[in-house]
């Protein structure tokens, strides 16, 4: 076997022809392996999704909405939820957020608070004892449930949240939009929210800002209540008390280590109106009366006047700037090509109004042709732990080529065969990149090329650089021996390749684990096929490139 191999590499080496035609071959692998980006062949992602045993579900209604308006959107969303076989059971978590999990502590919810918020925590069976991945799961559910319940109140959103695999971002997709009025920023952040919306891929919009809302408010009229015998603090009690309940009293028992408070408040018919305006309160506060000093009962309404004012918005700024961040999620693709396009269609959307300039790699800065206003958009989310990750491992992956090749200057004091050192280690990306491609085609889900996948070829630079070595080194040793140059390469390849094998397969076996991982196998299948890769490269490519150097 060791003899066969040495004269089919001897063969090549001999003709001019079978030589060209590898170095045009592994060329044409190579240019094919990098279009696969950018025709989208093989797509890129932080990390893949993860089949989770819990997912959330966030319900937010408008500003001013009523406890029991979002209380009928959860029993919608529970009905719905209530169908499905593979979910244990069900927490719903009215005008607050769930207790702190991962999820909650990225993306907030747990200081969510108010009548309009609510969040339902979903509990499903072990993910090895279902067929179904929580994920697609949501992705299944998500349509249903936003086209059913979200219409019951207007301006409601529902979003459905599953657990992050990676990176703690608020959403895959956000964008941070900067300027100095509130109105127009608000008025711009709806404008980029109806081209958000119209991409396929993008679910759970959101603009992430307080509504100002029509509101009722009470004031108490000193003056008159001071004739009326009632005391500022006593009616600011009772009214508490009436609509938003409160302790009155508490009750000793024997079952009980401390003592168990009396809760009292208004029951819901007594306390509902029939319209939310200043009339309907009115006569309710008329229904109501006090007792004052004098046993005397005085009607609520003799000493309160209603007003109708509108809510004051919380203001959110970032770096002493304000903002409004408008969220998105990806359903089951990659966040980075429905980024592109929403940027050229808010470009596009925007151009007559605005004049857009490209500032820092895909953020904008708008200016407003009438107003002179400017603003600045900002990437931010996933997509940017994204592009800040890859950059910092192909960083990562140039410093090490780069070290490799002034190690093998020192070593071989040539740049020719350093230079074939790292040739011969870079084209190992073949392996990589076609390996994702053919486990796409296998895969149920899109086999994504992730920031593991990159760690893993980055590994694989000091084992193809070895491999080439190795061939090198023999080399050298069979020419001082007296031997052709030819017949030396040829018969180091074949000397050497059963190491090479056995490392390879060693390597292979190992990885074969964690290419079923669903977070980790972009890491093996990086190291299983950029192995393949780079044996074929160490025992045929290298060789021909050995012989066509002067350098040996």
């Amino acid at each position: 076997m060791t003899e066969r191999f040495e004269h089919f590499i001897y063969a090549i080496l001999r003709d001019k022809v079978k030589k060209r035609w590898v170095l045009i071959i592994t060329f044409l692998a190579f240019l094919a392996s990098i279009l696969m980006f950018p025709s989208e062949i093989v797509l890129a992602k932080m990390l893949p999704s993860k089949s989770t045993n819990t997912f959330s579900i966030y319900v937010d209604l408008p500003n001013g909405s009523s406890y029991y308006e979002t209380q009928k959107v959860n029993q919608c969303v529970v009905s719905w939820l209530q169908k499905e076989k593979e979910i244990e059971n069900i927490e719903v978590f009215n005008g607050m957020g769930a207790p702190l999990d991962y999820a909650g502590l990225v993306k907030g919810s747990s200081f969510k608070s108010g009548e309009h918020v609510s969040e339902i925590v979903v509990n499903l069976s072990h993910a090895h004892d279902r067929d179904e991945s929580s994920y697609a799961m949501v992705h299944r559910l998500r349509p249903i449930i936003q086209k059913t319940c979200e219409p019951l109140v207007e301006k409601t959103s529902i979003k459905m949240v599953e657990q992050p695999a990676g990176p703690p971002t608020q959403a895959a997709i956000v964008i941070e939009l900067y300027g100095d009025e509130s109105h127009s920023l608000n008025a711009l952040a709806d404008e980029i929210k109806r081209s958000v919306v119209q991409h396929p891929d993008l679910v759970d919009v959101d603009i992430m800002r307080d509504e100002v809302h029509p509101k009722l408010s009470l004031h108490i009229d000193q003056e008159k209540a001071l004739r009326a015998g009632l005391s500022i603090e006593y009616i600011h009690k009772m009214l508490y008390m009436g609509f938003e309940g409160m302790d009155v009293s508490y009750k000793n028992s024997e079952h009980s280590p401390s003592q168990i408070p009396l809760y009292m408040v208004l029951s819901h018919d007594s306390k509902a109106l029939s319209t939310m305006s200043k009339e309907a309160l009115m006569a309710k506060l008329s229904a109501f009366s006090l007792r004052n000093a004098q046993g005397m009962l005085v009607p609520l309404s003799e000493v309160v006047r209603i007003e109708e004012v509108s809510s004051t918005p919380t203001i959110l700024s970032k770096n002493l700037q304000k903002m409004v961040s408008i969220v998105a999620e990806a359903d089951l693709v990659s966040q980075v090509y429905p980024l592109l396009d929403v940027r050229s269609a808010i470009k596009e959307a925007l151009k007559e109004r605005y004049e857009v300039e490209n500032t820092h790699l895909f953020d904008l800065r708008l200016r407003d042709k009438h107003s002179g206003e400017v603003f600045d958009l900002v990437w931010d989310g996933e997509m940017k732990v994204t592009m800040d990750t890859f950059r910092d491992l192909g960083g990562a992956f140039i410093a090490a080529l780069v070290l490799i090749f002034l190690l093998m200057v020192v070593y071989y004091k040539s740049f020719a065969l350093s230079g074939i050192v790292l040739l011969g280690s870079f084209l190992s990306i073949i392996g990589v990149i076609f390996g994702h491609w053919l486990m796409d085609l296998f895969s149920k889900e899109t086999f994504f090329l992730t920031a593991t996948s990159l760690i893993g070829f980055i590994a694989l630079m000091g084992i193809s650089s070895r491999n080439s070595l190795l061939l090198i080194d023999f080399t050298e040793s069979m020419m001082k021996l007296g031997i052709e140059k030819k017949r030396a390469i040829a018969l180091a390849s074949a000397t050497r390749a059963k190491p090479i094998f056995l490392t390879a397969a060693a390597i292979i076996l190992a990885s074969t684990l964690l290419a079923t991982d669903p977070i980790f196998g972009g890491l093996g299948v990086a190291l299983i096929f950029g192995t393949i890769a780079a044996v074929i490269v160490s025992l045929v490519v290298v060789p021909v490139l050995m012989d066509n150097t002067k350098a040996i």
